[in-house]
């Protein structure tokens, strides 16, 4: 999909690598340039305390397999150099840094495009560019609570609620990679993208931002349930909890003929859907009990077989074990992985082309991995290479 095409990842942490872990999976080359010595934050992330000191924190490899890695000192003049000798080399440069750092070093757009005027210039930051929230540093906490995310979050009764993984920070590197992708198909290339995360997570959030926009409703948490439909939520059952959407008069009808309580149907209560809504707690309340006979996996078969959607909460080591997981090989495993001395499994992408899923070939990268085989494309020796490390240059 993107063989030919070379990006220079200059982020750091989650968004900006996570859009650059897609692309990379779609094809293309990514040369991930990083501070020289410490490299890219997430090395010193993550559960483990050894791969953190080894610089393989498991934040990074997370997001990194399939990447070539060159240190590089950008505030050095021969660093630069460097890097515009690259540029010139490259389809897309990838950065997230908070608007303003990249023009104080003077590696901005309006700097690069002279140097490659069909350059793609992707700039991630927490609220883009312009706009009075601009300057400002955030993380994905930040914006999950500056949006509204976290007001909509958890059961009515708790404190607003922070989403259990980097929501913002997800969504806006895949609204990086979608609007990458199509700036390359543009002709003639060359342009600034502005991704912000702010503006991603809002986008996102449709339905709920259109009922206060259009429907003038104010979001509010609803804990498990789905506001637009009703039964349909989490329910107890004997054994475990299960996700239950009857959103159609049909999924309805056959839920309460299969829990054999047919007579809810009847019950003024619940004959609309509407009124299901109204009375949605009284709902799961009468049909618990029933529930409650067999385990939520049991259910889970039953009601699949006849038509209504249903599914088990999982907890994440159960859904990685799950046959599905592997019949649809979105695990990558790599053996023997420099810098660990141990293999590892990583994700691959949400998606399959052709069906095969999306892959890369090269586990995630030791800092300055690459530093030779790059600088020699470039027309650098080794010994001129050695002299650029020992500045520090490299």
């Amino acid at each position: 999909m993107l063989s030919s095409v070379r990006v220079l990842d200059l982020t750091n942490v989650l968004a900006g690598p996570f859009c650059c872990h897609q692309l990379a999976h779609m094809g293309a080359e990514i040369i991930k340039v990083e501070t020289v010595g410490r490299g890219d934050l997430a090395r010193h992330l993550g559960a483990d305390k050894q791969l953190s000191d080894a610089q393989m924190g498991i934040s990074f490899l997370a997001q990194n397999a399939g990447k070539k890695s060159l240190t590089l000192d950008l505030k050095s003049d021969k660093g630069k150099e460097i890097f515009f000798e690259l540029v010139r080399t490259a389809d897309v440069v990838v950065e997230n840094f908070r608007p303003g750092v990249m023009t104080r070093l003077g590696l901005d757009y309006d700097e690069l495009k002279q140097l490659r005027p069909e350059l793609i210039y992707c700039a991630i930051s927490g609220f883009g560019q312009t706009g009075p929230l601009s300057p400002r540093p955030a993380y994905d906490q930040i914006i999950q609570g500056l949006s509204g995310v976290m007001s909509i979050t958890g059961k009515p009764e708790d404190d607003p609620l922070r989403v259990g993984f980097p929501l913002a920070d997800t969504i806006g590197g895949l609204t990086a990679a979608m609007a990458i992708s199509a700036a390359l198909n543009k002709r003639p290339r060359g342009q600034m993208v502005d991704v912000s995360m702010l503006d991603s997570v809002l986008t996102t959030m449709g339905w709920v931002v259109s009922n206060y926009l259009i429907g003038g409703v104010i979001p509010a948490q609803q804990g498990n349930e789905n506001i637009t439909s009703a039964p349909s939520g989490t329910f107890q059952t004997s054994y475990g909890l299960i996700n239950i959407a009857a959103n159609e008069e049909r999924q309805w009808l056959a839920l309460v003929a299969h829990l054999n309580c047919p007579h809810l149907a009847k019950d003024s209560r619940f004959v609309t859907r509407d009124n299901r809504k109204i009375h949605r707690y009284e709902l799961i309340a009468e049909l618990e009990p029933y529930l409650k006979n067999k385990s939520a996996l049991e259910w889970e078969v039953e009601l699949t077989a006849i038509g209504v959607p249903a599914g088990v909460v999982m907890t994440v080591p159960e859904i990685l074990a799950h046959p599905h997981i592997a019949h649809r090989g979105l695990l990558a495993e790599f053996e023997n992985v420099q810098g660990l001395e141990q293999s590892i499994s990583v994700m691959r992408t949400g998606f399959q082309s052709d069906g095969q899923p999306a892959s890369v070939d090269t586990p995630p990268p030791v800092i300055g991995e690459h530093n030779n085989e790059i600088l020699r494309e470039l027309g650098y020796d080794g010994e001129t290479i050695e002299q650029l490390r020992q500045k520090g240059i490299i």
